[in-house]
């Protein structure tokens, strides 16, 4: 199973080198691992997408936090996230190769970066699935060379307001004057419906 790790770590020389030793030497099986700033200038935030059971998940982390560096690590496979990856791909093309290929690269929302005389480079951000779908897609015309990013991940914002102690949500805004839901004038004062 495939799980993706989020850190955050200490912007300092070494830190990458250091977590990527960790894991080779106990023999983890590490496809892809993103490194970049974040609003915190001596905070770094690292994506790390491995392969293992869970047991094996629970062990890296244990080891991961372990470290003097890393302030946090949260695993996103097991909440709702957003993951991407940036893509570029040079394929074969020649003659009418070009126009299939154009199609394509319009129907996944790619960009096409570069033409030449026998070949076409072109670039896609979107998720693992979805790059490995236009690999796919693309292979047939020959595959001349490809570099992946590997995937960055955030998790997603809560779509819910969060619940008050005692189970009561936090209230919302209170509705205009004539929405559903608002007293009008006939509904105020004594007489008024339920009194």
């Amino acid at each position: 199973m495939k799980h993706v790790l989020s850190m955050l770590v200490e912007n300092r020389h070494g830190v990458l080198a250091r977590i990527s030793g960790l894991l080779s030497g106990r023999g983890y099986n590490v496809e892809s691992i993103t490194a970049g700033v974040t609003t915190d200038p001596t905070v770094s935030r690292l994506t790390l997408a491995c392969t293992g059971d869970d047991a094996v998940v629970e062990q890296i982390k244990k080891q991961l936090n372990r470290l003097i560096d890393v302030i946090k690590v949260t695993e996103l496979s097991s909440v709702p996230s957003m993951n991407r990856e940036l893509m570029l791909i040079k394929v074969n093309a020649r003659g009418a190769q070009r126009g299939e290929i154009f199609q394509v690269a319009d129907v996944f929302k790619a960009q096409v970066m570069d033409v030449g005389h026998d070949t076409m480079a072109v670039e896609l951000t979107g998720s693992p699935d979805k790059i490995e779908d236009f690999v796919a897609l693309l292979a047939p015309y020959g595959i001349v060379e490809i570099a992946r990013s590997g995937i960055v991940a955030m998790e997603r914002s809560r779509k819910l307001p969060e619940a008050e102690p005692g189970g009561a949500t936090a209230p919302g805004p209170m509705p205009a004057h004539g929405a559903p839901g608002a007293l009008g004038p006939a509904e105020t004062g004594p007489g008024a419906p339920g009194d």
